[in-house]
């Protein structure tokens, strides 16, 4: 009978447990809608992915990523907050409820998954671990740069201070490793000759370089030591939330598929392509309904903003300072790796 009773008080706590969980879905997305903004936490000292212009305004491909999501669910853009984090600061942000989401650089990693209590989106940037030194240094690889003894420059809080670390242990390299708050103060140590060399991800210091004094002057070495898939999280408590990130994101991907931007959309608003119809939420179609959101959420999303693409060229392409190529960051049509599941 005490054995019965026992499996019977563990299936109501469990009950409970899914109940109060359940209560929890959609309490972010309400929180922001009542408040009549999206708090979002990114980086202000990474030009290209997220900085402040000289008038104050947050720009950069996370920030749109942040501001598309607003769209989605206020229909418009510049109902936003921006939050400024580094690399250190993430998890507490999250977990407090500071931010209600984050587009900074973060890479997707099980700890990250699973103790920081996030859910990460599909990945929107994939990118690599590098290294960057001094061209006067005289090495042109990783394994020349082993054979040295140096300190190298790295951001304290980051998956990059973990892939150095390893990397250091598994070369019996001569390293000494020097970690700082942001990227900020790891370039200024490294410019200033504190440091030999630097390391971040590929397009951290592709950004870092393009605004030197003097690029000519550093090299990034072309050894990339880690896979670093960066994209936008959530906390794991309200599973609405997360879609409406998850769907806007691949929205953005499958729009650029389609062809349609943010200069034709309208040429597309009475497409016969059942396709187009579910993503633009058309007709009968109820892409916004299934997420508790506008049915053509995806058209305010597009008009505003434009898709993946026309985001990526405006922040990082090649009429940009940075002049990024579009690489593996390209659609699985071009032979890239974007892909979005069907808006079905």
């Amino acid at each position: 009978m005490k054995h019965v009773l026992f499996i019977w008080l563990a299936s109501l706590i469990l009950c409970m447990g899914g109940l109060s969980l359940a209560q929890d879905d959609g309490a972010i997305v309400q929180r922001i809608q009542d408040r009549g903004e999206l708090i979002c936490g990114v980086n202000t000292v990474l030009p290209g992915f997220g900085t402040q212009n000289d008038a104050g305004d947050f720009v950069g491909f996370d920030t749109d990523i942040c501001r598309a999501v607003a769209v989605a669910i206020l229909g418009n853009a510049d109902a936003i907050a921006f939050r400024s984090l580094n690399s250190a600061e993430r998890p507490t942000a999250l977990a407090s409820g500071e931010v209600d989401m984050i587009s900074r650089n973060t890479t997707w990693t099980l700890s990250r998954d699973t103790e920081w209590g996030a859910t990460f989106a599909p990945t929107t940037f994939y990118d690599g671990q590098g290294i960057m030194t001094k061209v006067d240094f005289g090495v042109v690889s990783l394994d020349e740069l082993s054979q040295e003894s140096i300190t190298i420059c790295a951001n304290a809080g980051s998956t990059t201070e973990l892939n150095i670390t390893d990397l250091i242990a598994s070369m019996e390299a001569d390293w000494i490793l020097n970690t700082f708050p942001d990227a900020d103060a790891s370039t200024v140590a490294y410019e200033a000759g504190a440091c030999d060399a630097i390391t971040s991800d590929m397009s951290q210091l592709l950004s870092r370089k393009a605004t030197a004094a003097d690029p000519g002057t550093h090299m990034i070495l072309p050894d990339v030591i880690s896979k670093e898939p960066l994209g936008p999280l959530s906390p794991q408590s309200d599973a609405q939330f997360a879609d409406i990130i998850r769907w806007t994101v691949w929205g953005l991907m499958q729009a650029e598929e389609f062809g349609v931007t943010s200069e034709n959309i309208s040429d597309f608003m009475d497409s016969d392509d059942a396709g187009i119809g579910r993503l633009l939420g058309l007709g009968d179609n109820v892409a916004g309904e299934y997420l508790g959101i506008n049915n053509e959420f995806m058209v305010d999303v597009i008009t505003q903003l434009g898709n993946y693409g026309e985001i990526f060229d405006r922040n990082l392409g090649p009429d940009t300072i940075f002049g990024l190529e579009r690489g593996i960051n390209d659609l699985w049509t071009r032979g890239g790796l974007l892909y979005s599941a069907p808006f079905r």
